[in-house]
């Protein structure tokens, strides 16, 4: 039964207030209470967000009664008074958790204190994270793949809910479970195929408007898990009459289901061809292990090589070895001084993995009583291993570019591990087609991007030459930015640019500055003169011809780059007499 959609918020309206919840029934049963939260500008590992996010909760009512998932902190009093309006929490039998990520787990502790007798369910991983959280005693129920629970049937409707449980490690956080109701067809994912978008639609009605979200949403927190999406895929392909995909973020999925399954598992699989991988090792639950670890996984998927994320904690003695010896380059934390028995062992046998001159790095956890990054690093070198960037040092909280400079630090290395790759595919092409398409010509540009404000404030920069007009009116051009580049996540739809076209009698200072490999996190401006306070989407070039100031309108994917439009905002030219530096080629199969 479908019914409509009901909007509760505090004294003011939505207008004027940033918080907000909303009730639905979408299936006998069931009912859906999602927290609006209208104006996040950034998520988990520091991705930027243009439409908000929402934090999705379930109950089911079934003989018994379940929630699945609560909510953020943030949210406590008004999830609170809608879930009283919908359940009396002594009637709660159980509260399945999804994963324990503190935007889907912030409200357990206080459901608890309303009732003490729920039976929390989840994976052993997961029952344990709440543990560390909530410091009360509870009674649990340990649950893994193709476990059931049985809610039995609803008195009034008759419709009997036996969930089934499907393990789904990684997505994005290793103790993720999903559940599946058979009772409504209703497969309860949290983070897998959600997207950070906030509105009052309930469902997928708009395939278009919500596209652009569910990819960026993809690329930065499923992309690096890949391999672990098209295994949890290959389950979800069991379920009889799949019909609802309820998200943990974002609208729920229910009218192009199929659309967007079929979607993850392209990616997936164009993600997971090929043997090379690189493993991203991690401490799930200490410090900021998890978040930094994801930064560096999306910088290696951008530079189109395969990565697994490997939770130290959680992965089997016989899997971990096999997975690091395979590997062509192994990335390391810093890992707690006084570890458990349990991760102590893993280490070892990470450690006792590797292959003699086999790439590692080594990053800063973060967590507070960490081993000495040097003496880590000192260690590897000591064993033969070959240094695949500096080590990454993080000396405060990390902020946007602290996790700007783990994902390049994590293109860098996927550009590393690809390079036979890539010199393989610059020979690929027929000599005469490369010379060819060598011919077409293009004007010499330096594409500028800014984010963020005060100590969070980020700028990026690259030269490029495929720009062109794309539109009279309004105004627009198109950028061509290869997925490897780091301005690439600085150019989301919504987000501002600015394209500096350099002089004919004066461009090699500047083509020569930008065309130079950077560092990871350093300043693309240092020693360039810039005039600040002209363009919104980023530093306009003291020496440039002219600039236009741009905002991403959409974004086209080939396969090595994106095809950003963008509308001209501004513009100015400084000198009418002079032309644009031009670009000639000779061949098409690399810059």
């Amino acid at each position: 039964m479908i019914t409509s959609a009901k909007t509760s918020s505090s004294e003011m309206n939505k207008v004027e207030q940033k918080l907000s919840v909303q009730q639905k029934v979408f299936a006998d049963d069931t009912i859906a209470i999602r927290s609006l939260d209208w104006d996040r500008s950034r998520f988990d590992i520091e991705f930027g967000l243009r439409n908000g996010t929402t934090y999705n909760s379930f109950i089911i009512k079934g003989q018994k009664i379940a929630i699945i998932d609560t909510s953020h902190a943030k949210f406590e009093k008004l999830w609170f008074e809608q879930l009283l309006r919908e359940v009396n929490p002594e009637e709660i039998d159980y509260l399945i958790t999804s994963h324990t990520e503190p935007d889907h787990s912030g409200l357990i502790g206080k459901l608890l204190t309303l009732n003490p007798q729920i039976i929390v369910v989840g994976s052993k991983l997961a029952l344990k994270f709440i543990e560390d959280q909530i410091h009360i005693p509870f009674k649990s129920l340990e649950v893994k793949s193709g476990q059931y629970l049985d809610l039995g049937a609803n008195p009034t409707s008759g419709v009997n809910h036996n969930i089934e449980f499907i393990s789904a490690p990684n997505l994005h956080w290793p103790d993720t479970i999903f559940s599946y109701d058979h009772g409504t067809n209703v497969l309860y994912t949290c983070d897998a195929f959600g997207l950070h978008y906030c509105s009052d639609e309930f469902f997928d009605n708009d395939q278009k408007e919500i596209y652009e979200d569910f990819r960026f949403y993809y690329d930065c927190l499923m992309g690096p898990n890949a391999r672990s999406v098209l295994q949890a895929i290959k389950r979800i392909d069991k379920l009889p009459r799949l019909k609802t995909i309820a998200v943990g973020h974002g609208p729920l999925l229910h009218n192009q289901v199929n659309f967007w399954k079929e979607k993850y598992s392209e990616w997936s699989s164009n993600k997971s061809k090929g043997n090379e991988f690189v493993s991203v090792c991690y401490i799930s639950d200490y410090g900021y292990c998890d978040r930094l670890s994801q930064a560096i996984s999306h910088g290696i998927s951008k530079a189109d090589a395969q990565v697994q994320l490997i939770d130290l904690r959680s992965s089997d003695s016989q899997e971990l070895t096999g997975l690091i010896s395979e590997s062509k380059a192994v990335v390391i934390p810093t890992w707690p001084v006084t570890s458990d028995n349990e991760l102590k062992e893993s280490l070892g046998t990470l450690f006792a993995a590797l292959k003699p001159k086999q790439f590692t790095a080594v990053y800063d956890a973060f967590g507070g009583n960490d081993e000495p990054i040097d003496s880590l690093a000192s260690k590897l070198r000591e064993l033969g291993q070959k240094e695949a960037f500096s080590p990454l040092r993080v000396k405060n909280i990390p902020d946007p570019i602290i996790y700007q400079q783990f994902e390049e630090a994590g293109t860098d290395l996927g550009q590393l591990i690809n390079k036979k790759k890539n010199i393989a595919s610059m020979k690929s092409l027929d000599s005469n087609l490369d010379k060819a398409l060598g011919r077409l010509s293009g004007g010499l540009y330096v594409v500028t991007a800014s984010q963020g404000e005060g100590s969070t404030f980020r700028q990026s920069a690259m030269v490029a030459s495929w720009v062109s007009q794309a539109s009279f009116s309004p105004p627009g051009i198109t950028v061509a930015v290869a997925k490897d580049r780091a301005i690439e996540s600085y150019m989301q739809v919504g987000e501002g640019f600015v394209v500096n076209i350099l002089r004919e009698d004066n461009y090699q200072k500047m083509f020569r500055h930008f065309l130079k490999r950077f560092a990871p996190g350093a300043d693309r401006f240092a020693d360039v003169d810039v005039v600040n306070n002209i363009a919104n989407g980023g530093p306009v070039l003291s020496d440039s011809l002219a600039f236009l100031d741009c905002k991403v309108s959409s974004r086209l994917e080939t396969p090595d780059h994106w095809i950003i439009y963008g509308i001209v905002q501004n513009g100015s030219v400084s000198d009418l007499s002079c032309k644009t530096a031009v670009h000639h080629r000779k061949v098409a199969n690399h810059y």
